[in-house]
């Protein structure tokens, strides 16, 4: 049997992520204001090349590693960990450029900074309405393993591994389940995804074929289920948390823009919520790929060649449903929020 097994365990993932988390904290600690993106630079490089030297030692006449992968894929995790552990103790994203925040903005005119506000809280909006999604997602995921919780001890019953079988197969599936919620999040949004060739999973549609006897897939859905087009709503509920918050820090001076050229108020404010809609929707779309790629792969057994979302059909239905939800989120706030100077 010969593939190329490229499924990333997300689960043990989260042991180097940590790793580098803390690692870029220690070089925010221990370097200059103007040189903190030297160190990352350093630690990013030298994990690279310890990468690539693993990618080497591991090939022998049994197992090959592609070395350009062993090289470059870890190094997305790693660049995540680095910069977010720097960021956390910075304090500031500017730090870790060497940039004077302060003496920026004088130099820059209103105009610039009104834009430049309005793009970064577009951007935190999709992306809260993203990771709200893969919140849920988990939610969806667990009570999912719970009500089929039974199917699940039979199959591992049945198995009979053993001890160490046990264990090993305990950690192999615990090292999938963010994969897992990934899948789950593409099933909702109506992308839908596979678990092994000829198959599709979504709220629209669902064909399996045969599948080995791995416990925690006996808790995949089968059949029709009604109603089961209502799952297509929590992403928008998701898309209403961004636009509550959009609505909160009240940065959208594209709204301002409009008020000004636009003689009505309906109209302006029609044309701001579609756009931040629009904008929004793009940025969990472009999440929503890097989540999908990092998600799939192959396990190189059998039909599982094919594993994971669809790729872009996810993309573009988190798009519409964030888009939608951050419109009727930003639209309904108002109506929940309390003015405390009429308060007072």
């Amino acid at each position: 049997m010969t593939g190329w097994a490229t499924l990333i365990p997300l689960g043990l993932s989260l042991l180097p992520f940590l790793f580098c988390l803390r690692a870029g904290r220690r070089i925010a600690r221990a370097s200059y204001t103007d040189q903190l993106w030297q160190g990352l630079l350093g630690a990013f490089v030298a994990y690279g090349a310890i990468g690539t030297g693993i990618g080497f030692l591991a090939n022998n006449a049994y197992a090959q590693v592609n070395i350009l992968a062993a090289a470059f894929i870890p190094l997305i995790i790693a660049l995540v960990g680095l910069i977010i552990g720097a960021r956390r103790e910075a304090g500031s994203w500017a730090r870790l450029f060497g940039v004077d925040t302060a003496a920026y903005i004088q130099r820059v005119s209103p105009h610039r900074r009104w834009a430049g506000s309005y793009v970064w809280h577009v951007i935190v909006a999709g992306f809260l309405g993203y990771v709200a999604a893969v919140g849920i997602s988990g939610l969806l995921l667990t009570i999912n393993l719970g009500v089929h919780w039974t199917d699940v001890a039979n199959v591992s019953q049945e198995l009979r591994p053993g001890p160490i079988g046990s264990a090993t197969l305990t950690l192999v599936q615990l090292s999938y389940v963010p994969n897992a919620v990934f899948w789950v999040l593409s099933w909702i949004s109506g992308g839908g995804f596979s678990i092994g060739t000829g198959s599709t999973l979504s709220t629209l549609e669902t064909t399996v074929g045969p599948l080995p006897s791995i416990p925690m897939l006996a808790s995949l859905p089968s059949g029709e289920v009604a109603h089961q087009w209502l799952f297509l709503l929590i992403p928008v509920a998701a898309g209403i948390v961004a636009g509550w918050y959009f609505l909160r820090v009240g940065e959208n001076h594209l709204e301002d823009w409009f008020a000004r050229r636009i003689p009505f108020n309906s109209l302006s404010l029609a044309a701001s919520t579609a756009c931040l809609a629009v904008f929004t929707g793009i940025v969990t779309g472009l999440l929503s790929l890097i989540g999908s790629w990092m998600s799939s792969g192959s396990l190189a057994i059998g039909r599982l060649v094919e594993i994971g979302p669809n790729m872009w059909a996810t993309a573009g239905a988190l798009a519409l449903q964030i888009g939608v939800g951050t419109a009727i989120g930003y639209l309904i706030a108002p109506l929940f929020e309390t003015d405390p100077v009429l308060e007072g």
